[in-house]
């Protein structure tokens, strides 16, 4: 099926056959003839890289510029928001019927906003949790909503992310029920069912533009499902490696999964020095460019300065460990194929399109902190296996398992390439997870009565699965813990929020987080502190993932406890009597103390070396008290706790910049981070009246503070630049100084 018979606008064929785009592949040709483009719900299950995007491309156009219609594209995670917000801006060039143009939007953060300006756009890119909020708070915008794209549907099964895409979808359905849904994923085993819930015809296909070949490779030799096998040269001892090397040499890319984050940069580290010799000349400039920017991304760190030195061999790691600024660094080098090997841990199959000639599966068991080792799913390994073969740059990709012995291999041929993928299960009916969702169906007005909750959770694919009777019970357990706490309240057959209850809600705040926060507002300490509010914020369910403490920190954070323990909001449980529950109170005060030493200004190395902490998980524990605070700040309010509200406001904005309280008028510059306002703090410049009086020479020569960005600061600050200044330096000095500045 050619793009030129398509019922779509002619301006959106001209965007895509410019694209180089003239014909469909065979599932986005099934898709068509399932009728999405006439508006009818559809579940497209095909492999990565098979299309899928387009076919939502076309319908979101479709709506937009025949329908007058919005389209809002759901994705489980915020970096995946961003790729998909880049690849509908192609289309910002068309005209709509009203003459003005096609507008893409994206919002993945804020939980406390119903983002009006949205309003303004045609297309909103956003992740499920953001879109939850959105309803939470009754965006009207919402409403003119006609087509809901879900991308990676599958996640349904997830237990963390799956509940609330799960809601989102029913909310969607509720509140529009004349909506278009597609619902796009990798192959899925009970796609009748997701189908079924969702009131859409389904397409599931195995095709792919680049054939797929699985096997498991057993010492030198790798046998392909298809029985066919070849060897490959040992280079080393690791077989992985090996295979990666092999890759390269052929002129390809390799990724490499591995169980753990210690794995995947040991494993990186070894690849390093073999790949660098089959790195060409212009390569090897550009590697160290990349290895330049990465150093001078954030702060400098132990982390930051082994990615660098890996990435200048042509090779990485990538983990959630890493920074975002770094792993986005390693992914558009790896996409440009400079990287030749990149070793990840399996969230990474989840997450961003980063294909590869072929992908290593190192070790079929995942790691999970308390749990150990345990076999990952099929779905898990499909989702891997999918990332194996470059679209345009590959004719065939390869997908391989690493076994140690003859009888693992059976296995693995067995249960993983040979297998079908699990069936998805809805995983609403925990009640940690449901009691938020039963909280916001309330407090936005999306049922007034009992009856009508449950009504709305009927509607859900756990009720499609499992039938209403068996949340119901879970439902009312949460009703009455709502109504005990406060959140809710009963008049006759109806139920309605408090204030609280509805507060809490809007917060995107867990009930349990809003109670623990209300009870230790009322709670009055010796001594009100940084580490009060600190390590209350720990202390709620909301702060994930706690930072665990290790053996040898142990003595170091009781005795921490110790000291501070009349400023502690919350009571210290007994050490006998629920060990674990002590043990997860340690892991809240090792929280509060990296939060202390992030506003204490301790570098992110220290931070790295004394709690042993990765800059990808300090900047999300950042995000969480950013977020908790706030939220504290909130509720203080609403109980009216005047003597909170100053240290909430505080803390907020220390833990947002990393600093001291004296440098708080000073990092609101700018370009001036945590480092550059301690140096101008301590070369005398301690306001912003001191700056504003500075000339701009001295300003300019200060460490990492550059003629650009000097004038940026004065201009802020409201301080003329003198031409006179400008002629003190010149040409080579200024130059110089230009180079240099970061």
């Amino acid at each position: 099926m050619k793009i030129t018979d398509l019922p779509i606008p002619e301006s959106v064929k001209e965007v895509i056959i410019k694209l180089g785009i003239v014909e469909l592949y065979p599932p986005q040709e099934e898709a068509v003839k399932a009728g999405v483009l006439e508006g009818r719900n559809l579940v497209l299950a095909s492999p990565t890289a098979s299309g899928k995007t387009l076919i939502a491309e076309l319908c979101a156009l479709k709506h937009i510029l025949e329908k007058k219609g919005k389209a809002i594209y759901l994705t489980p995670l915020r970096a995946l928001a961003s790729e998909k917000f880049e690849e509908f801006k192609k289309y910002s060039a068309i005209r709509k019927p009203d003459d003005g143009r096609v507008r893409v939007g994206i919002s993945t953060g804020d939980y406390d906003s119903s983002d009006p300006w949205l309003e303004k756009y045609d297309i909103i890119v956003t992740t499920n949790e953001k879109a939850d909020s959105l309803l939470r708070h009754r965006a009207r915008w919402m409403d003119e909503i006609s087509l809901v794209i879900a991308d990676e549907v599958h996640l349904l099964n997830e237990a963390e992310r799956g509940p609330t895409l799960e809601v989102v979808l029913a909310r969607l359905m509720q509140i529009n029920p004349e909506i278009q849904l597609l619902a796009l994923s990798a192959t899925i085993h009970n796609v009748e069912e997701i189908a079924e819930w969702l009131k859409a015809g389904y397409v599931t296909t195995e095709w792919r533009p680049i054939l797929l070949k699985e096997g498991v490779l057993l010492h030198d030799e790798i046998q392909f499902k298809d029985g066919s096998a070849r060897k490959i040269e040992k280079k080393s001892r690791n077989q992985a490696i090996n295979l990666a090397l092999n890759t390269v040499k052929s002129g390809g890319q390799a990724l490499i999964f591995a169980p753990t984050r210690r794995n995947a940069v040991s494993l990186a580290k070894k690849a390093a020095s073999e790949v660098e010799q089959l790195l060409s000349k212009p390569i090897k400039r550009s590697l160290e460019h990349d290895a330049e920017k990465i150093l001078a991304t954030g702060e400098r760190t132990r982390i930051s300065e082994l990615l660098a030195e890996l990435v200048k061999h042509g090779s990485a790691f990538h983990h959630a460990g890493l920074g975002g600024g770094h792993r986005r660094i390693v992914e558009n080098s790896f996409r440009q194929g400079k990287i030749k090997i990149l070793v990840a841990t399996p969230t990474l199959a989840f997450g961003v399109n980063l294909p590869a000639r072929t992908v290593i599966i190192q070790d079929y068991r995942r790691y999970e902190p308390g749990y150990g080792y345990y076999p990952i799913s099929v779905l898990e390994y499909k989702q891997m296996a999918g990332r194996a073969g470059r679209p345009k740059y590959d004719k065939v990709g390869e997908a391989v398992l690493i076994a140690k012995t003859s009888d693992e291999a059976d296995y693995l041929m067995e249960s993983y390439i040979l297998a079908r993928p699990e069936r998805i299960w809805s995983k609403l009916a925990v009640e940690k997870i449901l009691r938020s969702h039963v909280l916001a169906t309330v407090a936005a007005d999306y049922a007034r009565t009992e009856r009508g909750i449950y009504d709305f959770f009927g509607k859900t694919f756990y009720a499609c699965q499992y039938e209403l009777r068996a949340i119901k019970k879970l439902i009312a357990n949460i009703l009455k813990y709502l109504y005990d706490e406060e959140m809710v309240d009963v008049s006759g057959e109806n139920i309605f929020a408090t204030k609280f209850g509805k507060r809490v809600s809007e917060l995107y705040l867990d009930p349990v987080s809003g109670v623990i926060i209300r009870d230790a507002l009322r709670w009055k300490p010796e001594h009100l502190t940084d580490i009060s509010l600190l390590h209350m914020i720990a202390h709620t369910p909301d702060m994930t993932p706690k930072l665990r403490p290790y053996t040898r920190e142990l003595d170091e954070i009781e005795f921490f406890m110790e000291e501070h323990k009349d400023e502690f909001l919350v009571e210290i449980p007994d050490e006998w009597s629920d060990r674990l529950t002590y043990e997860e109170f340690l892991g809240e005060v090792k929280t509060a103390m990296v939060l202390k030493a992030w506003i204490e200004e301790t570098s992110e190395d220290e931070i790295i070396g004394k709690f042993r902490v990765q800059p990808g998980d300090l900047y999300r524990t950042i995000e969480n008290a950013k977020w908790l605070l706030y939220a504290t700040h909130e509720l203080a309010l609403l109980f009216k706790n005047k003597e909170v509200l100053p240290l909430t406001l505080e803390l907020t904005e220390r833990i947002s910049k990393g600093v001291k309280k004296e440098l708080l008028p000073i990092v609101k510059l700018e370009g001036i981070g945590r480092i550059r306002g301690r140096i101008l703090y301590n070369a005398g410049f301690k306001t912003i009246e001191d700056i504003k009086h500075a000339s701009i020479e001295d300003l300019m020569n200060l460490p990492l503070i550059g003629p650009r960005l000097a004038k940026k600061i004065k201009e802020q600050v409201g301080g003329l630049v003198k031409k006179k200044e400008w002629k003190k330096l010149g040409k080579e000095e200024w130059e110089q100084k230009a180079l240099t500045e970061y």
